[in-house]
């Protein structure tokens, strides 16, 4: 009993469901409902050169889309032509997405059943503009490389404008690219996220791997944080004797100029003493660099005679023989 409720639980590769249609509901929709979305005024010209073919797209589904150019809205509503009501919804994503800055040739995809779309907004994940700006850039690519990578890996459009990414695909898809886009934001680059996506791809294909675990053929990223600097030893503070009192005021300019009787000098008289002051100073300079100058001029001093070894002469080492007899004689007689 229990392998045949898990066949009938199991799906058949490439099964899908049966489209919705007005056989599905003959009588059509008892209220209406409707649904606007602001666009900017950059958009207005390409809004109102497809316009037609919106109007005719969404007729058929018995679904009336509106253009108000002066205050610069869209808006869809049901009529009763409407058989299906998750229509309203998908209308309503498409006149997002063309409001997002996506062409009406990826936008209509919306209105298929196995495809949805997914705005993130990323404008608010990051607080510098600047550093946003450069991870936006690094989600983009050089030449638009890494979108290109994630939409061949996710199978999704992906449309990068402003503060928001728009993409159009399977809801697998969606949901992969939502990682990819928050980790950037992150400060994780999108090749590790593409890389572990890839990876989950190919496990996944692989019959005997779906009951195992995934964490050690998955790749893993290790933050390496080297410390360029040097951590300071950290200063204790001396505790100061306690005084009740507070601490004497800081004078401030007014009382600076007070003390001095500046304050009581007039505009003229305090721009001639700023004069005088400048032009000393001036003049201490100048004598400074004369002064330097002349160290220019000034000739080296001359090094010192040397002073002669004290050698004895010959002539000089001569003895006195006549003294030295009579020395002798008067310790003898003592």
């Amino acid at each position: 009993m229990e392998t045949q409720e898990a066949e009938l639980l199991t799906v058949p590769e490439g099964w899908k469901d049966k489209p919705f249609t007005r056989e599905d509901n003959p009588r059509g929709l008892v209220a209406e409902s409707s649904f606007s979305v602001l666009f900017p005024s950059y958009r207005e010209g390409y809004l109102s050169q497809v316009w037609p073919l919106v109007e005719k797209l969404l007729g058929e589904h018995g679904i009336e889309p509106q253009l108000d150019l002066i205050k610069g809205t869209v808006s869809v509503k049901t009529t009763r032509k409407a058989f299906d009501p998750f229509m309203i919804l998908k209308a309503r994503d498409l006149i997002t997405l063309l409001a997002r800055s996506v062409d009406l040739e990826h936008a209509r995809k919306v209105l298929d059943d196995d495809i949805a779309c997914d705005i993130i907004k990323i404008g608010s994940m990051v607080r510098h503009k600047e550093r946003f700006a450069k991870r936006r850039q690094r989600l983009i690519g050089a030449k638009g490389t890494t979108l290109k990578a994630m939409e061949c890996l996710t199978d999704c459009y992906v449309c990068v404008q402003g503060n928001t990414v728009a993409a159009i695909g399977p809801h697998r898809g969606l949901k992969e690219v939502r990682k990819i886009a928050e980790d950037c934001m992150k400060n994780i680059h999108p090749f590790y996220t593409i890389r572990l996506i890839m990876e989950q791809q190919n496990l996944s294909k692989i019959p005997d791997m779906q009951d195992k675990d995934w964490n050690l053929y998955l790749p893993s990223l290790k933050n390496k944080k080297t410390s360029k600097q040097k951590k300071k030893p950290i200063k204790k503070k001396e505790k100061k004797p306690y005084t009740p009192f507070p601490p004497p005021q800081i004078e401030s300019k007014v009382d600076k100029e007070l003390a001095s009787g500046e304050y009581f000098l007039k505009e003229k008289e305090r721009r001639m003493q700023k004069l005088e002051i400048k032009e000393e100073k001036t003049k201490l300079a100048k004598q400074d660099r004369l002064e330097k100058r002349k160290l220019a001029f000034i000739p080296p001093p001359e090094d010192a005679p040397k002073k002669k070894s004290k050698t004895a002469d010959p002539e000089d080492s001569k003895v006195d023989l006549k003294k030295l007899k009579q020395k002798f004689k008067k310790i003898s007689k003592k």
